[in-house]
């Protein structure tokens, strides 16, 4: 089997299981995941609570945590709904998805946010349709100019070409062997140019439910037109959304997205959903040296104080990190609400994202921006 081929069907629920745990902020290594399979195929187990034992005994959660590792290995094998999590981290949960179809379960609380104008913790798993687009000349705009206007980094690898800094010593003694011993030109290197990495991160809660469709659309038309975009969304869940973001025809990029995300128009938990995508190292890998767009209301629910910790953490890995708000309509704009007074020390820029056109217009001028 080669190193690119996908894991065995058997074998998945158990890698997702490892994942789950790091998701929600166990410190699970790779050596630990490979000796929890092995584990599994020594015992050979007649049930689940020989797994849950393999678990305890190779991943070895903390004491302390035993508890939420009991809970979040009901909910993974057992489909339980987390009841059994102390009262601490109950509602601090954050499930990672990744390019699968969203589980399917019934709304987690009462009351519905149908206006969608206030932030609520509450989980709600729906699937949205998306129609026509009414910005398809901003989309364009983007798709147009992106490749030569966002930012670039120097490559690590030098190439020839005729004007450069450095000189290519090797290639200019081999030309003079070719002379008698006499040089005729220096050989010349330098660095090329690559995009930069761009992460963007989504929120697709109740409370941004009349711009997620624009949002997805911008994402996609982003893809596009750079390769080295990852997209991810969040509400009550992390949803990475890159790979159905990939297919060419906008409808069925779509589609896919929406058959995907299952938090759509649900809660607000952005700290949560940070700490999560930093909890899973190929996750925020992603972020190291990139432009990092963040499309939220930032309308947290959650203690502010976990939300300021992770976009700390996010903005010591990025190139700079962009905050696009509806909230921050006029050039005097100053944050108002807890969460966003928390973050602004860490953000580079906290800009209107209320529209398509104002978000196009703010990426395509990162260029001519500075690292943070």
């Amino acid at each position: 089997m080669s190193a690119i081929d996908p894991a065995p069907r058997a074998v998945r629920p158990f890698l997702d299981f490892a994942a789950a745990l790091r998701a929600n902020g166990f410190a699970i290594a790779p050596e630990q995941t490979t000796a929890f399979l092995s584990a599994i195929g020594l015992l050979g187990p007649r049930d689940l609570e020989d797994v849950r034992q393999a678990g305890l005994a190779t991943l070895a959660p903390p004491p302390e945590r035993h508890a939420a590792y009991h809970a979040l290995f009901d909910m993974h094998f057992l489909g339980a709904e987390g009841e059994d999590l102390p009262e601490g981290e109950k509602d601090n949960v954050v499930r990672v998805q990744e390019d699968r179809r969203g589980v399917e379960e019934s709304l987690a609380a009462e009351e519905s946010n149908e206006s969608g104008q206030a932030a609520t913790r509450a989980e709600a798993l729906v699937e949205r349709r998306f129609g026509p687009a009414e910005t398809a000349e901003a989309l364009r705009r983007l798709t147009r100019e992106a490749p030569r206007r966002l930012p670039k980094r120097a490559s690590f690898r030098r190439w020839r070409t005729r004007r450069g800094p450095v000189v290519d010593l090797r290639r200019t003694l081999r030309d003079a062997t070719r002379n008698d011993g006499e040089i005729l030109k220096l050989s010349r290197l330098k660095r090329r140019l690559r995009p930069r990495k761009t992460l963007l991160l989504i929120d697709v809660s109740g409370s941004m439910k009349a711009r997620t469709e624009e949002n997805l659309r911008l994402a996609h038309a982003l893809v596009q037109a750079n390769s080295r975009v990852e997209a991810f969304t969040f509400g009550t869940r992390l949803t990475r959304v890159t790979r159905p973001m990939r297919l060419k025809r906008r409808e069925q990029a779509l589609a896919a997205a929406a058959h995907i995300v299952s938090d759509f128009d649900g809660g607000t938990r952005i700290g949560d959903a940070l700490e999560a995508f930093l909890a899973v190292p190929r996750f925020s890998t992603y972020a190291r040296g990139a432009v990092t767009l963040i499309v939220s209301d930032g309308l947290e629910r959650g203690d502010p104080t976990a939300l300021a910790d992770s976009v700390a953490r996010l903005s010591r890995r990025a190139w700079r990190i962009s905050w696009l708000t509806p909230l921050a309509v006029g050039r005097d704009f100053r944050p108002r609400t807890e969460a966003l007074v928390a973050i602004h020390p860490f953000v580079d820029d906290m800009v209107d994202g209320g529209s398509t056109p104002a978000i196009v217009n703010h990426v395509l001028a990162l260029g001519r921006r500075r690292a943070a």
